[in-house]
């Protein structure tokens, strides 16, 4: 029982940090990233589509990404999608392909992103506590059936505030890296 519990906590942190990976991804880096595009959705014959479905992207140059769609009638919801996020990037349409030209990143810019970095690893540590918790929750529920001895509670609560510290520090390298590689470009 205390096993299968541990499991689905080791498997529920792991999409934690996954969800945390994709997400620093998709933030802007002065640099060209198609992950940038992944929250943005296109109204395509009405209905709510990814941009990476409905197009090819790719990265010409450093801090220039090209967006070809397959279909030549969605470039213009595309171009009016792009808009309408919140990437601050301003599309150039050739009437065949959108390219969008990334800036380069200011002080200020960069210290934003960084914030909303530690921001995100913050939520993403708080989520990795509550799976902490609702495991020590289903312990003592095991406790009050009788189901479990007190050892084998104190046990689980160790392996569990184990694997918790694992992975707040895995959150905090994966933050550090992204940080540096923000503030070094």
């Amino acid at each position: 029982m205390i096993k299968d519990i541990l499991n689905k906590a080791d498997e529920k942190m792991n999409k934690t940090v996954d969800v945390l990976v994709k997400e620093l991804a998709s933030m802007k880096a002065g640099r060209a990233n198609p992950a940038i595009l992944d929250k943005i959705e296109v109204e395509y014959y009405g209905a709510m589509t990814p941009i990476s479905q409905l197009a090819g992207i790719s990265v010409p140059e450093a801090r220039i990404l090209a967006i070809q769609p397959w279909d030549k009638s969605a470039l213009k919801s595309i171009e009016k999608a792009i808009l309408k996020s919140d990437l601050g990037i301003n599309p150039s349409n050739d009437g065949e392909i959108i390219r969008l030209i990334i800036p380069e990143l200011t002080e200020e810019t960069r210290k934003n992103i960084v914030k909303n970095i530690k921001k995100t690893g913050e939520d993403s540590k708080v989520a990795v506590r509550g799976i902490r918790r609702e495991c020590n929750d289903k312990f003592k529920a095991l406790k009050k059936k009788n189901d479990i001895s007190e050892d084998e509670i104190k046990k689980g609560e160790e392996q569990i505030q184990k694997k918790t510290d694992i992975f707040i520090k895995n959150i905090d390298a994966i933050l550090e890296k992204k940080e540096k590689e923000i503030m070094s470009l």
